[in-house]
């Protein structure tokens, strides 16, 4: 049986409650940049950012976008070619604030590949994660969000699913019982 997680109201005000925990934490976004991880994390910034600059309407925000397909420890492994997105991060990362964004913290995977590949492009000065959706158990590495969405404890086999208002006709978060389930 299918649980929403979060629906289409709950889904807009946790978006804007994010913006605001980014509010909360600086003052001024002078050496603050967001990069979101292709391809649903970009999905996501491209929800925060405009929000962020109503939040700071007389700075400039820096957004960018990061493609790890080759970074990832499964890309051999696949029985299917992987898709690759394009990285389009047009400013240095090095002494900034990186705010890293994705949709779903699960494993912890993904974020460990984004990581090693955004240390191609500098060092910042100090590097935060936002998720909109936190699946707190069964992380493979200790990594953690700064700024989460909402928390949502679920088996391994359970499959969490964001869905996009102009991909899937609505925005929500779907907790399945399991991948399969997700595919009926």
């Amino acid at each position: 049986m299918t649980k929403v997680i979060l629906d289409n109201i709950r889904f807009g005000l946790t978006i804007e409650r994010l913006c605001h925990e980014v509010r909360e934490s600086y003052r001024n976004l002078d050496d603050v940049c967001f990069i979101g991880v292709q391809e649903r994390g970009v999905i996501l910034a491209e929800r925060i950012v405009p929000k962020i600059k109503k939040l700071f309407p007389k700075e400039k925000i820096t957004f960018g976008k990061l493609d790890i397909s080759f970074y990832r420890d499964d890309f051999r492994r696949r029985d299917t070619p992987i898709k690759v997105s394009s990285t389009d991060i047009n400013f240095l990362i090095e002494d900034k604030n990186v705010i890293l964004i994705d949709d779903v913290l699960f494993t912890g995977r993904t974020v460990h590949a984004a990581i090693a590949a955004l240390m191609d492009f500098g060092r910042p000065s100090k590097l935060e994660l936002m998720t909109l959706v936190d699946r707190r158990f069964n992380r493979h590495f200790p990594i953690k969000s700064d700024y989460s969405g909402v928390v949502v404890d679920a088996l391994q086999e359970e499959y969490v699913k964001v869905e996009w208002e102009h991909l899937d006709g609505i925005d929500q978060v779907l907790l399945f019982p399991s991948k399969e389930e997700k595919k009926k």
